[in-house]
């Protein structure tokens, strides 16, 4: 019987366990907060990877002087002066940019779910029902973005941050108990045994 690396790591994290607990009563509230105000949070949302992609793009620009023997020094300083450029466009005009972001996800979803569709319905491996499943709710997914859009562009980011900030606090809380509720610590002999 394979232990998981987690099993013996119990006896670090549990001390922890109010911390992971506090993390995750954070993440549950600010998500809720996100989804309670979702046009605020997709423009927050889209001005964060705005100065991402500025970010990025400054540091592109820096490495392609750095390396400006090499015959990749053009590919550097387009992409640089491109994620600068767009992540600017982005951080200024914010509503654009999220509008920008969401007609890229609809796109990634609808295709991505055409695949995964497809591909589940060609291959039948063992358990393709779920991967079909995943495929119909991600093309769908995508579709109802298109179908949405533009207007789906001021909503759904604020939807995405606060969905996932709701669930990973949700997990980190149910941790936390998880690891609250382990009372003994584990016997040296299960260490050595496994």
């Amino acid at each position: 019987m394979a232990t998981s690396p987690l099993f013996f790591e119990c006896d670090i994290i549990r001390p922890r366990w109010g911390w992971l607990l506090a993390i995750g009563i954070l993440m549950v509230i600010l998500g809720a907060v996100a989804l309670f105000i979702m046009p605020a949070a997709t423009i927050g949302t889209a001005l964060v990877l705005g100065w991402l992609l500025v970010i990025s793009g400054v540091i592109e620009l820096i490495h392609a002087f750095r390396v400006r023997r090499w015959g990749g020094l053009f590919l550097h300083l387009l992409g640089g002066l491109l994620g600068v450029f767009v992540g600017f466009l982005i951080v200024t005009h914010p509503v654009a940019g999220a509008v920008a972001w969401t007609l890229l996800f609809a796109s990634f979803f609808t295709v991505i779910g055409l695949f995964r569709l497809i591909a589940a319905i060609s291959l039948k491996f063992p358990n393709w029902g779920w991967a079909v499943f995943d495929g119909i709710i991600t093309l769908a997914l995508g579709i109802m973005l298109w179908l949405q859009w533009p207007s789906s562009g001021l909503w759904f980011l604020g939807l995405a941050v606060g969905v996932s900030l709701l669930l990973r606090g949700w997990s980190y809380i149910m941790f936390a108990i998880a690891m609250h509720s382990l009372r003994t610590p584990i016997p040296v002999e299960v260490r050595r045994a496994a």
